[in-house]
């Protein structure tokens, strides 16, 4: 059996219980430029690397605000990003209308994924084709969600999607369970840092990355969802790395005492 005899229609059951038009979708995903998302108990992070289609071009943009409390960061066909981002913003501002009070998150995610099921349900849609990193604060803290293709979503720690995003995910493996108490300052290294780790040895700048953070602050205040600017960016990327080069140095000044310190060879 040929996988072609099962894909030509969103609704049509392979017989491996498989439906192939989703899992396109979710490759999709896959090929789109890598997004990175991370949170505390008060404050959560998405960065985005700025990928140009080429050299003439500009990036397009892959973070977006959906309200003062809520944002996304997307990796797939951006034009879907743009019209789901277009719903989740008009949501939030009907639950803020009726309710006078910001939407959850936790509702905010499953009326996406509710949006997307319908499209893997009827044959003259198709799926969506991108991936959504939802992060935002509410009562109950600050929480970030992945909305998939196929109309499932999950509350993470820490996730990463995209391209070459396996990379960004083993680098927040390993330090994902101090998450909860740290700084937004330590939050939005450790989000660069992941979006270096799917860069593949070019050079992280301000100019091909994309940071936003919300959250709540010492007083109780909320920190409204902001793109970080530039300059910002830049001045932690070079923290960082004089941070890095800083034991490097330290280290090569030990060993050239240690040779000096030794007794000359005997010829």
């Amino acid at each position: 059996m040929f996988r072609n005899q099962y894909d030509t229609d969103v609704t049509t059951w392979s017989p491996q219980g498989r439906l192939f038009q989703v899992e396109y979708a979710m490759e999709a995903v896959k090929q789109g430029s890598a997004c990175v998302g991370l949170r505390s108990r008060t404050h959560a992070v998405l960065a985005a690397a700025n990928k140009p289609a080429s050299e003439l071009s500009s990036y397009q943009r892959k973070v977006f605000r959906v309200a003062e409390h809520a944002g996304v960061a997307l990796a797939g066909l951006t034009a879907d990003g743009r019209v789901l981002s277009r719903f989740l913003r008009n949501e939030c501002i009907n639950h803020s209308f009726v309710y006078e009070a910001p939407l959850p998150i936790s509702r905010l995610a499953l009326r996406l994924a509710d949006k997307a099921q319908v499209c893997t349900q009827r044959s003259w849609k198709r799926p969506y084709g991108v991936g959504l990193l939802v992060a935002g604060l509410d009562e109950s803290g600050a929480h970030l969600y992945y909305n998939c293709p196929s109309g499932n979503y999950f509350e993470y720690q820490a996730f990463a999607i995209g391209s070459r995003s396996q990379a960004a995910k083993t680098f927040l493996e390993r330090r994902f369970e101090g998450y909860n108490d740290y700084t937004p300052e330590q939050l939005i290294k450790d989000a660069l840092s992941a979006i270096k780790e799917t860069l593949q040895g070019e050079k992280l700048t301000s100019a091909n990355c994309t940071v936003a953070i919300v959250g709540r602050k010492d007083d109780g205040t909320i920190e409204p969802f902001e793109m970080i600017d530039a300059k910002r960016i830049q001045e932690i990327i070079d923290s960082m790395e004089a941070a890095e080069e800083a034991p490097a140095e330290s280290s090569s000044m030990q060993e050239e005492e240690r040779g000096s310190d030794a007794a000359p060879m005997d010829i």
